[in-house]
């Protein structure tokens, strides 16, 4: 028996602090508001991890937190046309009324989706009526894709992420004028982008880099960014980078702790373009790339805002400490504590908490995931997520740089204030708040006063 866990009359105690810590506390950032949000993690405050009521305040669309969480998000994409409320609550209500379970909510949404990627009743879908079915679709895939991996058929993520994708894609081919779509060289596996402009004038613009999370999807980018930058005037970046989209989904890319390797080869891109004002780069980062972004801005400095949201400094501390204890220096007694004491004792929706958050650190834990299966190797993926941690270089940043926080932060409580004082570089810190409508972990239910707090911190510190 390892040390970690004591004697072997442990066994009840573990159970017990799996069933309540792991299974509603396991996931480490939204991303979906993400990422990196998730199954049952990515909805509870700390009274609802101890089994407590959903943060007041919150609007309560499922009992279960983790659904209430994402469902939240998808009601506030309808700001940016990214949901239409009535769609939204249709399918809670269908939901609820079938019995919330990752089946139905993964079904309900797949099938929201294929509806809107059809013609309307009566009349062909052209124009901007395509554009905006295409975005909601957008939306609804990220939903069921978000669950699929506790659903009756895990293996079809990857289609489902496809669908998704093709869905934005359509969006973004219709839109006025259409982003420019590349590939920026990044390793053996290129970067898809999306370069949205205001017009095609050439007029060299300030720029903002979106960065997303562990679990968000390209649609999330759009709630939290591109129409706000156009409006004012902006230039907005939305990328896959190793662990996200296209990268991981199709070519089983997983994520890397050093980020600017990952950002680099953007600002080159941008900087080769004389629409863009290579003097007023921002970089942002949304629910883990809160982590990902900084980490970038340490090394990269050519970027001249940076946005963290919220502040990460160490992504490993998102998980519970029963999940944290049970790394240990040793691979081979890692996977034995794990397989022999851990995964008995799992609750099968934390099982697939597990399988949803580790998936974008590891492909055979993605490839086992979409055969129903839990990984074997926590050793590996684990310690990349550690890796993740940026506690030593935060000081190297010189970017001019905002840290927000949200009242109610479920995933990395501290840590934004925590990187607030370690930085040296000039900086401010805004926590959103309840009063607001605007806690939790990427304010799922306020968007656009997200979106106006950030860019109209932009626009004051590198000027339109």
């Amino acid at each position: 028996m390892s040390p970690v866990h004591g004697d072997p009359h442990s066994g009840p105690t573990r159970r017990a602090l799996l069933a309540a810590g792991a299974g509603a506390a396991l996931l480490a950032g939204c991303a979906r508001g993400g990422s990196a949000g998730a199954p049952a993690a990515a909805t509870r405050s700390s009274a609802a991890a101890a089994g407590g009521s959903i943060t007041p305040g919150a609007m309560t669309l499922f009992k279960d937190p983790a659904y209430n969480f994402n469902g939240l998000l998808a009601l506030g994409g309808s700001g940016a046309g990214a949901a239409e409320v009535g769609e939204v609550l249709t399918a809670v209500n269908a939901i609820n009324a079938a019995g919330l379970t990752a089946q139905s909510y993964v079904k309900t949404f797949r099938d929201l989706g294929d509806r809107l990627m059809a013609a309307p009743p009566g009349a062909p879908a052209d124009g901007q009526t395509k554009r905006f079915r295409a975005l909601r679709a957008a939306q609804y895939y990220g939903q069921a894709l978000f669950f699929v991996l506790g659903s009756d058929d895990p293996g079809s993520e990857e289609q489902l992420y496809k669908a998704g994708r093709a869905a934005w894609d359509t969006f973004c081919d219709l839109c006025e004028p259409a982003p420019v779509r590349a590939k920026v060289p990044y390793g053996s596996t290129p970067l898809p982008v999306w370069f949205f402009r205001p017009d095609t004038s050439g007029a060299p613009r300030p720029t903002v880099i979106l960065t997303n999370g562990s679990d968000g999807q390209n649609v999330d980018m759009w709630t939290y960014g591109v129409p706000a930058a156009l409006e004012r005037g902006w230039n907005a970046l939305v990328y896959d980078g190793p662990g996200q989209g296209q990268l991981l989904f199709v070519d089983r890319v997983v994520f890397t702790p050093t980020w600017e390797r990952v950002v680099t080869p953007l600002v080159d891109w941008l900087t080769a373009r004389s629409d863009v004002d290579s003097r007023k780069i921002a970089l942002t980062g949304l629910s883990m790339a809160g982590d990902l972004a900084p980490r970038a801005a340490a090394f990269e400095t050519r970027i001249a805002a940076l946005v963290a949201m919220p502040g990460c400094v160490e992504p490993w501390l998102g998980f519970p400490p029963e999940i944290r204890k049970i790394l240990t220096p040793d691979k081979r007694q890692t996977n034995d504590i794990w397989n022999k004491e851990v995964v008995p004792e799992l609750p099968p929706d934390a099982a697939d908490v597990m399988k949803k958050r580790f998936e974008p650190f590891s492909v055979p834990a993605m490839l086992e995931a979409r055969q129903g299966k839990l990984f074997t190797d926590f050793y590996t993926p684990a310690n990349l997520i550690k890796a993740l941690s940026i506690a030593d270089v935060v000081g190297r940043i010189t970017a001019p740089t905002l840290v927000l926080d949200y009242e109610g932060e479920q995933f990395y409580p501290g840590q934004p204030r925590r990187m607030y004082d370690a930085l040296t570089s000039p900086k401010d810190y805004l926590k959103l708040t309840a009063a607001q409508g605007a806690q939790l972990h990427c304010s799922p239910m306020a968007p656009q006063l997200h979106c106006e707090v950030v860019f109209d911190w932009l626009d004051q510190t590198l000027g339109p």
